[in-house]
């Protein structure tokens, strides 16, 4: 075969295939803002983050702060924002944590004053510093 047949062929079937993508995408997207519901929490295209207050045809109206409300057209909602979950840990993990911390603790007071340096607050306590000249005579 001619490699610039086998070119063409390869170039118009990508073609195809990221066409195929994106009608895809905007199929999803289209499907998305046709099912949204008074209650949904979205962001705009520009950013806006708010709740869905009332549908209808092409406008959609949304409450960013209470009180707030501004309308928007359906295909400016970029994509819906789902709640954020609180992570509850394990009771033992805290067990645990209180535990080693205890120790920690113990072991500090066990400590004795002879492990304690003693840092000065300024450097007035501290020996002047050597100059090049005393470095060499060692």
């Amino acid at each position: 075969m001619d490699p610039i047949l086998i070119f063409i062929v390869i170039a118009v079937a990508g073609l195809l295939f990221m066409s195929n993508r994106t009608k895809k995408q905007q199929r999803a997207a289209s499907e998305f803002r046709n099912h949204l519901a008074p209650g949904d929490e979205v962001m705009t295209h520009s950013g806006l983050l708010g709740t869905v207050v009332d549908v209808e045809d092409d406008v959609i109206t949304l409450e960013s702060t209470p009180g707030s409300r501004s309308r928007w057209i359906r295909a400016a909602i970029s994509k819906k924002i789902e709640p954020p979950v609180d992570e509850v840990e394990d009771e033992s993990e805290e067990d645990d944590d209180e535990i080693e911390d205890a120790e920690t603790d113990a072991r500090l007071i066990e400590s004795t004053d002879d492990d304690v340096i003693d840092v000065p607050d300024d450097l007035s306590s501290l020996p002047p510093a050597r100059k090049d000249g005393d470095a060499d005579s060692k």
